[in-house]
């Protein structure tokens, strides 16, 4: 595996080495002695797998609160999104700067994401699905999000959004009284 971080520090880009051969290829995508090289010494606690079937539908911008923020690790299996972080880390040098990658089935890449960012995605193709590794627990009333279309974040979804939740569109918007997560 390759890790590039991102410039929102503590993030990173993961490529995978794929082996082919005739039959196909193999990847490793876990490794715990090579994730330790950027710092990730916690265990994944719940795997999540998702699907949606609407080429423009957005999820996010999701994310939980002290002290139950989660490390996410984010891969697309089927399909191509863009996939958005944003830094909501008080006191961090990048506070309030989010970051995009492609992420498909084709490019095997996926993003770690550290807590403190909330995360979400918007599918550029129909059937699109993806595999969350997670750090903690979900934990009901310790979740929260900001709402995707945020002006003071200005996220530019690559298409028009076609669907979202009526969840997603109740997100907050932020303002000025906004100084960021609490990380401990």
């Amino acid at each position: 595996m390759k890790f590039e971080e991102t410039h929102l520090s503590g993030s990173f880009i993961v490529d995978v080495d794929c082996m082919k051969d005739d039959r196909g290829w193999f990847a490793r995508t876990y490794c715990k002695d090579e994730f330790k090289q950027i710092g990730f010494n916690k265990e994944w606690v719940q795997l999540n797998h998702s699907y949606t079937k609407k080429k423009g539908a957005v999820r996010g911008m999701h994310f939980q609160k002290f002290p139950f923020m989660e490390i996410k690790l984010v891969r697309c299996i089927a399909g191509k999104i863009t996939d958005a972080i944003i830094d909501l880390r008080e006191g961090s040098s990048t506070f309030l700067q989010y970051y995009q990658i492609e992420l498909s089935a084709e490019n095997k890449k996926m993003i770690y994401i550290p807590h403190g960012f909330a995360h979400g995605f918007q599918c550029l193709t129909n059937d699109c699905e993806l595999l969350y590794h997670h750090s903690e627990y979900y934990k009901p009333g310790y979740e929260d999000g900001i709402r995707h279309n945020d002006p003071i974040l200005t996220i530019d979804w690559k298409i028009d959004i076609t669907d979202i939740s009526e969840r997603d569109l109740k997100h907050p918007l932020l303002d000025n009284s906004f100084r960021g997560l609490k990380t401990k």
